[in-house]
Parts: structure tokens; C-alpha cells; sequence
């Protein structure tokens, strides 16, 4: 009875991951953990959530007139989708990097304010989003690839004087094992909403729908890590934080559900280069620009400004704004 009970853990184990990394077309998207009742929870427990390919319906004008598409030639003969648009007054370029289930619109008003400040950026859908190839994610893993296929056509193509990387939640992650593992070796790194492991990031989303993370979030890495053909629970931020040698801004939730704010401060105490870590009171999981965009600003112009020596920045691009500080580790 035992080993029929542990297999059927097993089966919807391995239904469940093969859910949460390959886009279905057709359905309709499974809601917020937090948000599903008890049948909802019990039916995405047996039947594994829908996940549509993310898409946008904009286009890469909505960065401005001078803004282009680009495809970029990833590993493997993945092909990525992104939008490009020149500064007004620095060539240290920026790239932008979504969450999971996102895609490249999703750091537009990141974007946004990179712009203000005078950067140029470049949005990128990983593999599997929006205009790239493929269907399919692995929470950052071979999305550490796309990084630093983004990078090494920037550096062909674009001409910048430095980069900046910039990711969010997964993306974050992608940045860091680009750093690590992919040879990516960015001028910066802004980090925000980062997890410390995959193992704690599952956990949590156990947490969220109310159930018990025990075995079914190892089960879910393992199965996962067989599907995609690498090892999830050697896939952790906070390894990978310690090839980074360039400055590092650190922005988090205060209240992150996903990845807890103490989990954050991990990968940032173990990147041993020069590194700035901003919390944000009461704030969640994403990015803290919709929460305090003129606090968001402040501490990312700030962090460039020192650490790039970017004197370029127009400091009437800031506003009038009140200065952030860094919080100490």
C-alpha cells in the first residue's frame, strides 16, 4: 500500500513539475496561489496549473520612436526575442531581464526609468516567452544562457561603453548563474526579488496554496530537473553569488512571500565584490518600482552613479526626490 501510495506521489510529482515548465496553449492560467479555495487547490494539486505562453500585445515602440526589435541567436539554436532603444545622454546599456511566466514588457517600467536617467536598454524575452523561440522554462537554469547570449550581442552589435544587468525574481537568478557559469561579466548587477534556492522558492509555493511542502516540493525539483536535464537542487542563487565580482544592488520586499527577505540577504552576504543591498517596508514579491517608484530611482541612479563613476547621469533626472539610503546587511 506504501509503494502504491509513493508512486502515485510520484506520477502527479512529475505532472505537476511538467506543468509549472511548459506553457499550454489554449487555457486559461491558473490563478494566484493565495487567491484558489479548497477544490481549486486540490485540482491544481491533481491535475498540475495551466500556464499560458506569456505573451504582450505591445510592441517595442512603447519605449519610444527610436525603439527597434531584435532577435538574438541563443544556445542551443534557441531564438530571443527583444527590444532595443538608445539613450539620450550615456552608452552604459542596460538589459533587462523578466520573471517567471513574464516576459519582456514586464520590466517596462523598469525600463522606464533607466530611460530617465539616460540609458539605453534592451528587453529580453527568455526562451519559451514572448517573441523567443521554444515553449518551455527552467526557472533560470538555461535561461542563464539567453543572459549571456544577450551580452555577447550587445557587446557585437550595440557598442556599449558598459552593462548593466538587471533582473527580476527568476531573472535574477538567470543573471547570477550567467555570472557564475556562462561567462557573462557585466560592468553591474541590479538583483531584485531574488530566491536563495530553488528547494526554499517550491517551498514557499506550497506554503502559499496552505498545504505541506514535504516531500511534494523535493519531488517537484527532482522531476523537474529530470525533465529539463539538469540538477535543481544544485540550482541556487546564493552558490552562484559567489563568482560575482562586479557591484551588485540587492532590491527586495520586505514582505516577499516567494523569496523571504532573509533569503535575499543570503546571496547577498555571499558575494564577496562590492555590493548594496535597499529593503522595502511592506512590499511583496516583484519589483518595488510599482510600489515607490521615486525610492526605486533614487537607490538604483545612486548605485550607478558611484560605482560606474556614470557622471553623465543628469542629476535633474532624479527629481526631487528624497535620498534613499542603503540598509546594512
Amino acid at each position: 500500500m506504501a509503494a502504491v501510495a509513493f508512486a502515485l506521489l510520484n506520477a502527479l510529482a512529475f505532472r505537476q513539475a511538467y506543468a509549472m515548465t511548459h506553457f499550454a496553449p489554449g487555457k486559461p492560467r491558473t490563478g494566484m496561489p493565495e487567491s484558489l479555495n479548497l477544490s481549486q487547490r486540490i485540482a491544481v494539486l491533481l491535475r498540475g496549473v495551466n500556464i499560458p505562453r506569456p505573451r504582450t500585445g505591445l510592441t517595442a515602440d512603447a519605449l519610444g520612436p527610436a525603439a527597434k526589435s531584435l532577435q538574438i541567436d541563443g544556445a542551443g539554436g534557441a531564438k530571443l526575442g527583444a527590444w532595443y532603444c538608445p539613450g539620450s545622454s550615456t552608452n552604459a546599456l542596460v538589459i533587462l531581464f523578466h520573471g517567471y511566466t513574464g516576459e519582456k514588457s514586464g520590466t517596462l517600467a523598469e525600463a522606464r526609468v533607466f530611460q530617465q536617467l539616460g540609458f539605453p536598454v534592451l528587453l529580453v524575452d527568455f526562451r519559451g516567452s514572448g517573441d523567443s523561440s521554444e515553449s518551455y522554462t527552467t526557472i533560470g537554469y538555461e535561461e542563464a544562457e539567453d543572459v549571456a547570449a544577450a551580452v555577447r550581442y550587445a557587446r557585437q552589435h550595440l557598442s556599449p561603453g558598459k552593462i548593466v544587468l538587471y533582473g527580476q525574481s527568476m531573472g535574477a537568478a538567470a543573471v547570477l548563474r550567467a555570472v557564475h557559469s556562462c561567462g557573462a561579466r557585466p560592468d553591474a548587477i541590479i538583483a531584485e526579488a531574488v530566491f536563495d534556492t530553488l528547494l526554499h522558492t517550491v517551498r514557499h509555493r506550497f506554503q502559499a496554496m496552505r498545504t505541506p511542502s514535504f516531500p511534494g516540493a523535493e519531488l517537484l525539483i527532482f522531476w523537474g530537473g529530470v525533465q529539463g536535464g539538469f540538477n535543481g537542487f544544485r540550482h541556487n542563487p546564493v552558490d552562484y553569488a559567489r563568482s560575482v565580482t562586479c557591484p551588485i544592488l540587492f532590491l527586495h520586499g520586505a514582505a516577499d512571500p516567494r523569496a523571504h527577505v532573509d533569503e535575499a540577504r543570503a546571496v547577498y552576504d555571499a558575494v564577496p565584490g562590492p555590493k548594496e543591498f535597499k529593503e522595502f517596508p511592506g512590499f511583496g514579491h516583484g519589483s518595488a518600482v510599482k510600489a515607490d517608484a521615486a525610492e526605486w530611482k533614487q537607490t538604483v541612479s545612486e548605485f550607478l552613479r558611484t560605482y560606474l563613476a556614470l557622471k553623465t547621469i543628469p542629476s535633474g533626472a532624479v527629481g526631487a526626490i528624497n535620498s534613499g539610503r542603503f540598509m546594512a546587511p
